[in-house]
């Protein structure tokens, strides 16, 4: 590993005043919170201790976090939220450093094995016929030519290949077909060349879902990616429980099994291995697979599994018949496994399968919460950890001897308590810096008091009309958030006929493009739910007003959250205090966090739920939240919009 040394041997001579960021950047603002951030991050990695820090908007959180882990000189890694915002890091921000860094940065960024390409697949692709259609065989041209001057393998360089690709699907490098190091391609194969780069690398960036995958499997065969390192930071912070309950838990689909037999019976298609015998068995798959995941609610959503032995009395043929299909796959496979290395990640898939089948069927581990999910075509049968706190405190913080926390929401009432108990961090140091933006004069909190409770079936149609009025006011440019598609649909369907402005609406075209859409057209309004809450950045006018429609609680009624809440109730504690409320008033924060990116920002927060103002529990979201200027009067609003 190598170890970089610069001119600036402290971070307080990085940002200070006159410090060297000020010579560096045209456009320098001394901000006080950055430097204490900066400092407080150079303290926990000397010092080998957690830290836990809530950067405001407009503090500068990204450098005061890539700087000290630069000049530490161990390896760090740093996982951001999303896929964007680690390109950020790696395509801006760390070419903006390395101008000014006397020697190269030893900086590189990893991404989850479905965003490289496979090189073998793409070679056995001229050969074998594997493609469907003009589409897919224009997709791999393009995919081929750029195989040959790529050095990463990299799909986001491709600016050309179609977000949906059904070409790339087949050509990626993901592990379900990787033979490893028998692959004749493995000294090329992007995977091995993503490990090289990385174990040179100081500063190594990858995504949460990366970091937790990899953290799951690290003790086993095929094991983690990411090199040894001695400390991480997690950016967007907030996201680190829901993630690690996914790469904790156990699942197992129908997609799963029937791309498996898909792989199964092309390798053998391809490689003449077919026979009479595994042909009977692989429809003995689909069948089975069809006659047990049929056994599940065929409407859309996720649903609480909690009548086992129930299940099991009833359904236990469709479920042994399927198990035990499983098992012939694997015998047959095991036969030939030593004639093909192909049949190697075939045989590992279908054991794999096979054990979350009967974890999630037999075994009723009470730590764990077993819910079903369907969506379009596809049954998910999910087991998450109902607490993850004990795994991370095992698995993360007793593992790795500095863990940083950052976001611009993870302090609920001016306390870390919250997020500290759910993630299971004890002893870490704490520091809040305040977001560096003039909020009393730059925003305006509105909450109606006229309109009922929003679970009163009156509270639809009077919220469009509250909506349509305010919106007459910020001349459009504003997005309305809700906690339901439901209620959006039937909110913008009453508001999008009364308003003279372009209106938009999530589901009808990817987010991206909704999002390009609204930041090119005047005065435009995006309707949208929870994927809309963070990670969206509009600077300017052209986002001049938030409206939520309700207190985001979580829904009770969803698996996962009823048995947290449940658990809670056992353990004695209270589940509105001590989950649902600190959840609901961080989600709050996130949401009004899209409106002021800037200091020139000017804009109206609107929250249609005012008990905010009539529950007690209300004080905890102000508490929560920046200073906003506050107001229950729509005139106030006008004359906000009429300066």
């Amino acid at each position: 590993m190598t170890s970089t040394r610069t001119k600036a041997p402290s971070v307080r001579q990085f940002f200070s005043r006159r410090g060297t960021l000020s010579r560096w950047h045209p456009n320098f603002e001394f901000r006080e919170g950055q430097l204490q951030m900066a400092e407080e991050v150079e303290s926990a990695l000397a010092d080998k201790r957690h830290l836990i820090v809530e950067a405001g908007t407009g503090t500068g959180k990204t450098l005061a976090y890539l700087v000290p882990a630069i000049l530490s000189g161990k390896r760090v890694v740093v996982s951001t939220g999303t896929k964007t915002l680690q390109e950020q890091l790696f395509y801006k921000d760390v070419p903006f450093l390395q101008q000014h860094f006397e020697n190269p940065l030893a900086v590189c960024y990893m991404k989850g094995r479905s965003n490289y390409v496979c090189r073998q697949k793409l070679y056995d692709a001229e050969r074998e016929p594997v493609l469907a259609g003009l589409e897919e065989v224009t997709d791999f041209r393009i995919i081929r030519e750029w195989e040959k001057t790529t050095g990463t393998g990299d799909r986001a360089e491709i600016t050309d290949l179609p977000e949906g690709s059904t070409a790339w699907a087949k050509l990626d490098a993901r592990r379900e077909l990787c033979s490893g190091q028998r692959c004749p391609q493995f000294d090329r194969c992007f995977i091995t060349l993503m490990r090289q780069r990385a174990a040179e690398c100081d500063i190594i960036i990858v995504n949460h879902h990366l970091f937790f995958a990899d953290l799951g499997v690290r003790d086993e065969d095929f094991g983690g990616v990411i090199p040894d390192y001695a400390a991480v930071v997690f950016d967007e912070a907030h996201e680190i429980e829901d993630v690690a309950g996914q790469y904790f838990g156990v699942s197992i689909s129908n997609h799963q099994i029937e791309d498996l037999r898909k792989d199964i019976a092309a390798v053998a298609r391809r490689k003449s291995l077919g026979s009479t015998e595994l042909d009977h068995v692989l429809e003995r798959l689909e069948e089975c697979s069809r006659a047990f995941f049929a056994l599940f609610d065929t409407f859309e959503g996720r649903n609480a599994f909690g009548q086992r032995e129930r299940f099991l009395e009833k359904h236990e043929d469709q479920y042994r018949e399927l198990l035990g299909v499983l098992e012939l796959v694997w015998s047959h496979l095991e036969l030939i496994k030593d004639s093909l290395d192909e049949v190697l990640p075939l045989g590992r898939r279908t054991r794999e399968l096979a054990e979350a089948l009967s974890f999630w069927v037999e075994t009723g581990n009470r730590s764990y919460v077993y819910w079903t999910e369907r969506r379009g075509r596809g049954c998910y049968l999910q087991a998450t950890p109902i607490d993850v706190s004990s795994i991370l405190s095992t698995r993360l913080f007793d593992s790795i001897s500095t863990v940083i926390l950052t976001s611009a929401t993870l302090a609920v009432a001016g306390t870390f308590e919250y997020v500290e108990r759910r993630l299971g961090l004890r002893n870490a140091r704490g520091l809040i810096v305040p977001g560096q933006f003039d909020y009393a004069n730059q925003t305006l909190l509105f909450v109606p008091q006229q309109l009922p409770d929003p679970r009163q079936p009156s509270f639809t149609e009077m919220a469009a009309d509250e909506i349509a009025a305010i919106l007459s006011h910020s001349r459009g440019r504003a997005f309305v958030l809700f906690t339901s598609y439901q209620q959006m649909q039937a909110v913008h369907d009453r508001v999008a006929a009364r308003i003279e402005y372009p209106t938009l609406l999530q589901r009808t075209a990817p987010r991206s493009v909704l999002l390009d859409r609204f930041r090119s057209t005047p005065n435009s309004v995006l309707f949208a739910t929870s994927s809309f809450w963070q990670g969206v950045d509009v600077p300017g006018e052209q986002l001049s007003c938030v409206i939520i429609d309700k207190l985001p609680f979580a829904v009770p009624s969803d698996p996962v959250v009823d048995a947290r809440i449940r658990a809670i109730r056992d353990d004695g504690g209270n589940p509105f205090y001590d989950y649902q409320l600190p959840q609901a008033a961080i989600a709050l924060k996130q949401g009004f966090g899209r409106l002021i990116r800037s200091r020139t920002d000017r804009g109206v927060l609107v929250l249609l739920d005012n008990r905010i103002t009539k529950q007690r529990y209300g004080q905890v979201f102000f508490d929560s939240l920046p200073d906003y200027r506050f107001t229950t009067d729509r005139a106030e609003v006008e004359k906000f919009f009429d300066v």
